[in-house]
């Protein structure tokens, strides 16, 4: 029972945060954290071109990758597991490298931008790897890595969980920013870390 509320909680969180993006396109240019930025950079071409790109092709990514999770899919569906993970892979490399731009001009300086390129390069890499084990036909090595890039794709719900508890606890928005570019991908990465050796000593058992 608790394993199937889980579930749907994880699901739940993926979809809202994963249509979360097309509120911009409703509201004025000073909403949510684009309240933060300089007049300057809100009419930056290039930095709104990643910035869209970003949100937009990384709702994506969060929207169709917890599909790839489901097992009955994945043994009965095989070709539309395939096409979700291809366009998966098309959104977190367009989002990912967008990410990892706009990173450098992150609210906090130097802590928060190393803090989400740090991620926005590891989850380029995760993906990256995650495909060429499929590609090599490394199924384990391959769902490995998908366990760390959805991982890392998830920090954009767990940054909406925990920037609002910081502000409440620190009372300074620049200090929970620095820390939430942290925050929220690296307990993500121990879990998905926890995670995969549960799932491999399962498989050892089994085997036996």
């Amino acid at each position: 029972m608790l394993k199937k509320i889980t579930q749907v909680i994880f699901v739940l969180l993926s979809t809202v945060i994963g249509l979360y993006p097309f509120v911009y396109l409703f509201v004025n240019r000073k909403f949510g954290l684009l309240s933060s930025k300089s007049s300057d950079l809100l009419v930056d071409t290039i930095w709104n071109i990643a910035l869209y790109s970003h949100i937009f092709l990384g709702g994506v990514a969060l929207l169709v990758g917890w599909i790839q999770f489901n097992k009955k899919i994945r043994t009965s569906r095989s070709k539309l597991h395939k096409r979700i993970g291809k366009i998966y892979v098309i959104m977190v490399f367009i989002s990912g490298v967008s990410g990892i731009y706009i990173g450098f001009f992150a609210t906090g300086g130097i802590i928060a931008s190393l803090g989400f390129i740090s991620l926005g390069i590891l989850w380029v890499y995760t993906t990256y790897k995650a495909y060429w084990y499929t590609r090599t036909v490394r199924i384990s090595q391959h769902q490995t890595m998908m366990y760390y890039s959805y991982a890392a794709c998830f920090s954009a719900v767990t940054l909406r969980i925990w920037l609002p508890i910081l502000i409440m606890l620190i009372g300074d928005f620049i200090i929970a920013y620095q820390i939430v570019a942290w925050l929220c991908w690296i307990p993500n990465l121990i879990f998905a870390y926890y995670l995969v050796g549960k799932i491999k000593s399962r498989l050892v058992v089994n085997s036996i």
